[in-house]
């Protein structure tokens, strides 16, 4: 390999080296992002949108299919809305972001930018239901919002970022449990099956369960630092909102009643997670479910006859295949510098194809995920890279469970936690007796919170972990981003 190409890959710091350093690298040097002029804000550049648009297009998929459609609600909500409920506006104060001035004159009323939308959504929604005939609301809205960060990373956590948010109403109480829990394994299927991205599910703590909430219900992946991240929350917000906004309809039995309300959302924090999860010191390693490009053919001394020729045939039978495909048959770069810019862009498999390949009626596949040549037939090349693709999706889902297995541990000593953490960070599996002194003692003394009480709960002993106490649940623990 050229020196040129060596440095090429050099270009991104390890990750053993430096953690953070290494995801900057790795989104920037692969135009994922770029900083705005404003602190917190990103830029989303094409590729690092494709991959918004692969999560978008799967989980609206799964939305529709369930009944939910598609609506829009404004970017800016006044004051007194947001005043509504308390407990909502207490948690978000700290971030919100204000308007105070409509051009050259002072507003009456501020206006928030939304930080999220239950209060403007519930002011409309007392505004249209009127009978239990017209329900549920099954609605949804793809936005942004903003939450003035004061500690910012493109992607994990941004004072703008892109997401959904569902808000539905529903007649009883067991409905509204029921979609909350439904939409939370719509997650869990964008999570895993697109994603190849594994999860634990449960439910949260009070202490970190949304503002407002009767009961949120979480997503938690693990990164490859050992580090936890929220990837998607369901809230069952039971009669809070609706109460508050006096939100009525007429029931069945002719009286006056407050629906049941849900919400829950998932965002470009998904794409965090995609790259600390599975990319490598080269660069993105893309599930190919996710990847906007499957396969790469690279031809090899292409001006030699009947090389293009060839490697443009087989373009287009990938592409009626259903394959997402590119030819790169540019001549500016060495194949040398092709394979490098490939392998850290992440695109799943790269096809080399040249004259003695053709010759033998053969292609050289390279899976990136495992960065081995593999000689494969031209004889239903189709079928053999539709094979490997699906191959390479489960394989990654496998390597990402696997190593979430490795660490996750049970803690029998929570001093020797304690002791231990900075050197074993992951998932810590320990028992709590549920009061919130243990939550922040937790907190304070260690840096990492309860994650989640999954709904797969196991008995590790009668005794809280933290106070000694009788324990009431089994919880994940961990440092979280």
């Amino acid at each position: 390999m050229a020196k040129k190409e060596k440095d090429f890959v050099k270009e991104i710091t390890p990750m053993e080296e430096d953690f953070s350093r290494w995801y900057t690298d790795v989104i920037l040097k692969n135009e994922l992002v770029d900083y705005s002029p404003v602190k917190g804000f990103m830029v989303i550049r094409p590729y690092g949108y494709a991959l918004w648009e692969k999560i978008q297009s799967y989980a609206d998929e799964k939305f529709k299919a369930t009944g939910h459609k598609n609506m829009y609600f404004p970017l800016l909500i006044p004051e007194s809305l947001l005043n509504k409920e308390k407990e909502h506006v207490e948690g978000f104060a700290p971030e919100v972001a204000w308007v105070t001035r409509g051009g050259n004159q002072e507003l009456a009323e501020k206006l928030v930018i939304r930080p999220t939308s239950e209060t403007i959504i519930c002011h409309m929604y007392k505004k249209w239901l009127s009978s239990y005939r017209e329900l549920p609301y099954l609605y949804n809205q793809w936005c942004s919002v903003v939450r003035w960060e004061k500690t910012t990373r493109p992607f994990l956590r941004t004072s703008e970022f892109l997401w959904q948010e569902g808000h539905t109403l529903h007649e009883t109480e067991e409905e509204a449990q029921k979609e909350t829990l439904q939409m939370l394994d719509i997650y869990r299927q964008v999570a895993e099956d697109l994603m190849a991205m594994p999860v634990v599910i449960g439910q949260k703590s009070e202490k970190e369960k949304f503002a407002g909430a009767h009961a949120t219900y979480t997503m938690e992946a693990l990164m490859h630092d050992g580090q936890a991240l929220q990837a998607g929350t369901s809230h069952n917000l039971g009669q809070h909102f609706t109460k508050a906004f006096d939100i009525k309809f007429q029931g069945r039995s002719g009286k006056e009643e407050y629906p049941y309300h849900t919400s829950w959302g998932i965002s470009t924090r998904l794409i965090g997670g995609l790259i600390m999860v599975h990319s490598d010191n080269r660069g993105l390693v893309l599930p190919p479910k996710m990847a906007p490009t499957q396969v790469v053919i690279i031809p090899i001394a292409q001006k030699k006859e009947g090389v293009l020729e060839k490697a443009n045939e087989l373009y287009d039978l990938l592409k009626a295949k259903g394959i997402r495909v590119e030819l790169d048959d540019s001549t500016e770069n060495s194949s040398g510098w092709k394979f490098n810019q490939y392998e850290m862009k992440g695109y799943p498999i790269r096809i080399e194809i040249g004259p003695r390949d053709i010759e033998s009626n053969q292609a050289i596949a390279v899976r990136r995920d495992k960065l081995e040549k593999e000689i494969i037939s031209l004889s239903n090349i189709d079928e053999t890279l539709s094979e490997m693709l699906d191959s390479m999706q489960k394989d990654m889902f496998e390597k990402a469970k696997a190593h979430r297995e490795a660490h996750t541990y049970i803690v029998k000593d929570y001093e020797e936690y304690k002791k231990d953490l900075p050197n074993k960070p992951g998932f810590a599996k320990m028992m709590w007796c549920g009061c919130r002194e243990c939550e922040d003692k937790l907190k304070e003394e260690t840096g990492a919170s309860i994650r989640c009480i999954p709904f797969e709960q196991e008995n590790l002993g009668n005794k809280c972990h933290i106070c000694g106490k009788e324990a009431k649940y089994m919880i994940y623990v961990a440092r979280a981003y």
